[in-house]
C-alpha cells in the first residue's frame, strides 16, 4: 500500500469518482473538492460505495486564497486537476464561466504550487477538443498543433499551455493528459452518450418518445472511463513529467453509436431517432482521431475495452437502474 495522499479537484464528476476508487485500492488517503462540500451530494462517490472513504473539502478554484488554504491543509503528494465546466455544448452558452473555471482555476493551482514551493506532482485534465479537426490519415498525437473550435477547447488549450509553462519555467512536476472521449454510467444526462442510452432504454420499456439529436455524422474516439483514470495515475508515477494523448486509437460515428445502443435493446434506431438542426453547435468537430502510442510505449497503458463492450456496459447499467 502506498500511504500517499492525493487531492482530486472536481471529485464529484465522472472521472473524479473513478479516480478516487482507483486510488483507494492503491492505499492512498484521498481528499476531494467541490465548490461547497457541505451542500454537494457527491452522488457518484455514493454510487461507487466510497463516499465515506473520501474526505471532501470546499474549494473555489478561481479564488487563489481558497486554493492556497486547501493545499496547506492537505499537503498532498499528488494533485489531480479535474475541476471546471465540463460540457462542450454548454461552453457555447457560458463561455466566460468555462474559461474562468478551467483556465483561471488551473493557473491559480499552478501559482499556489509555485508560491508554496510544494513538491506535489500535478496531473491536469486536458482534452481532445484542443486539437480541433483531425483525420484518420493524420490522427492527433503529442506533437500535433492545437486548433480548438469551442470555448471549452480554447479554455482547455489555455490550461494546457499554462501547465507546460510552469513546468519549464519553475520546474514544477506537472503534466497534462489529453484525453479523448471516455464514457461510463456516471456521465450526466446532458452528455450525448448518456442521452442516447437513456432514451433507447425508455423506448425499449414502452415509451413512445422520439430521440432528437444533432449531427449524426460526427466521429469520435470513445473509450471506457475507468481505464482512463489509470492512465492519469500512471502519468504521475513516471520519473519525468510529460504530456500524453489518452485514447483508444479507434473512432466511430455518432450514428454507429446510436445504432449499436438501439440494437442492444432490440430496436431499429431509424424508427425512433430524428436529426434536429437546432441541436447542432455553431462550430463542431466533424471528426476526432487519436494516436495514443506514446502512452503505450512509455506508460504501458492502452485501452482494452472495445466499442461494442462499452456500449453493452452502458446499456446494462441503464437497464439495471430502471429495474
Amino acid at each position: 500500500m502506498s500511504g500517499k495522499c492525493a487531492l482530486i479537484s472536481g471529485i464529484s464528476g465522472q472521472d473524479g469518482a473513478w479516480l478516487a476508487q482507483l486510488l483507494l485500492t492503491k492505499g492512498y488517503r484521498v481528499y476531494g473538492t467541490s465548490r461547497d462540500a457541505d451542500l454537494a451530494r457527491f452522488g457518484n462517490l455514493q454510487r461507487l460505495g466510497i463516499r465515506d472513504q473520501v474526505t471532501c473539502l470546499s474549494l473555489q478554484q478561481t479564488d487563489f486564497r481558497s486554493v492556497l488554504h486547501v493545499l496547506e491543509q492537505v499537503e498532498p503528494d499528488e494533485i489531480y486537476n479535474l475541476a471546471g465546466q465540463s460540457s462542450v455544448g454548454l461552453s457555447f452558452e457560458q463561455p466566460l464561466e468555462t474559461l474562468e473555471s478551467i483556465a483561471y482555476g488551473t493557473l491559480n493551482l499552478l501559482e499556489a504550487l509555485r508560491f508554496t514551493k510544494s513538491r506535489a506532482k500535478l496531473y491536469n485534465a486536458a482534452s481532445s477538443e484542443c486539437f480541433g479537426e483531425t483525420s484518420a490519415e493524420n490522427p492527433a498525437d503529442e506533437r500535433s498543433s492545437f486548433a480548438p473550435r469551442s470555448p471549452y477547447g480554447i479554455a482547455k488549450a489555455t490550461a494546457f499551455w499554462s501547465v507546460a509553462n510552469y513546468r519549464d519555467a519553475y520546474g514544477l512536476n506537472a503534466a497534462s493528459g489529453i484525453l479523448f472521449n471516455h464514457e461510463s454510467p456516471l456521465r450526466p444526462e446532458r452528455f450525448v452518450t448518456r442521452k442516447v442510452v437513456k432514451a433507447a432504454c425508455a423506448i425499449a420499456a414502452g415509451s413512445d418518445q422520439k430521440l432528437h439529436l444533432g449531427d449524426l455524422g460526427v466521429v469520435r474516439d470513445w473509450g471506457w472511463a475507468p481505464e482512463y483514470v489509470d492512465a492519469m495515475w500512471r502519468m504521475l508515477q513516471a520519473e519525468q513529467p510529460r504530456d500524453y494523448v489518452i485514447a483508444t486509437g479507434r473512432s466511430h460515428s455518432l450514428e454507429q453509436f446510436v445504432a449499436a445502443v438501439f440494437a442492444a435493446v432490440g430496436r431499429d434506431w431509424r424508427d425512433h431517432v430524428e436529426s434536429d438542426p437546432r441541436l447542432r453547435r455553431a462550430t463542431d468537430l466533424r471528426a476526432s482521431h487519436a494516436d495514443p502510442n506514446r502512452a503505450a510505449r512509455e506508460l504501458g497503458w492502452q485501452a482494452t475495452t472495445d466499442f461494442a463492450t462499452m456500449v453493452e456496459r452502458l446499456v446494462c447499467a441503464e437497464q439495471s437502474g430502471r429495474d
